[in-house]
């Protein structure tokens, strides 16, 4: 019996999924598409295999949502594949999970087909891992294709204080007092220093495993993103569920805080 419902799902999906593309209104799609990939370990569990098969099985799955973003027009994906809070896990678990990190990051760079731009704060990671994140943005920094934010030691919070930070450098160097600051500072001065800058803000934030929080995902940028949860863990999540979360997009009315 479940062989014969596993047949009948490989010839109905295809034709499924591409009923859903072809309803999809192509002038109310997302250009900046955010995901929270969760839920690997919790897939690793109820397949009976360690945390690292989950991660693994995750990042395998990274290339084919890139392609259907493609497939689109997305013109910007942000991919939260490690928080500041998860740095504190166990050594050795942290040590597999960077390492598979950096695999991936360095399959997508060969691929030749987006441009990586690492997004986190770095200088919390492993010098190796850091390395290996800036090396594939300097392989990637000319290809025209997808912008690829990859968050890697990534925080919200973490991100405007850096942001804060680093405006108030800025302006001392120029000679500018906290008075003079004060006076002038607005949210676009933040926002020039946001990991993100000079990008569109996401458009549409995808969180896997259930889960219905942000988490801490790009705080600034998501002040008037639309959200999609999904319950699939993220080493199951499809294409199908991709155009599903599209079509919810498409089919809401964007306020903008109005």
């Amino acid at each position: 019996m479940a062989d014969w419902k596993s047949g009948l799902r490989r010839i109905l999906y295809p034709a499924y999924e591409a009923r859903l593309a072809r309803r999809l209104p192509t002038d109310r799609l997302p250009k900046h598409v955010g995901v929270m990939l969760d839920g690997n370990r919790r897939w690793a569990k109820a397949v009976g295999a360690d945390a690292a098969h989950g991660h693994r099985a995750g990042a395998a799955n990274i290339s084919p949502l890139l392609e259907w973003c493609e497939e689109v027009g997305v013109e910007v994906v942000t991919l939260w594949l490690l928080s500041t809070d998860n740095l504190n896990r166990p050594a050795a678990e942290l040590a597999e999970l960077l390492t598979i990190i950096e695999e991936a990051v360095d399959d997508l760079a060969s691929e030749g087909r987006w441009r990586l731009n690492p997004v986190g704060a770095l200088d919390l990671l492993p010098a190796e891992t850091a390395r290996r994140l800036k090396e594939a943005a300097d392989r990637t920094r000319d290809v025209d294709g997808i912008i690829v934010n990859v968050a890697v030691g990534y925080g919200g919070r973490r991100e405007i204080a850096d942001a804060v930070r680093s405006l108030l450098q800025e302006h001392a160097s120029k000679g500018t007092t906290l008075d003079e600051l004060a006076g002038i500072l607005d949210v676009e001065h933040i926002s020039e220093h946001l990991y993100t800058k000079g990008q569109p803000d996401p458009d549409l934030v995808i969180r896997t495993s259930g889960e219905q929080r942000l988490g801490g995902f790009l705080l600034w940028q998501s002040a008037h993103s639309e959200f999609y949860f999904c319950e699939a863990y993220w080493p199951d999540f499809r294409k199908v569920d991709f155009l599903r979360a599209l079509r919810a997009y498409a089919a809401r009315e964007r306020r903008f805080g109005v």
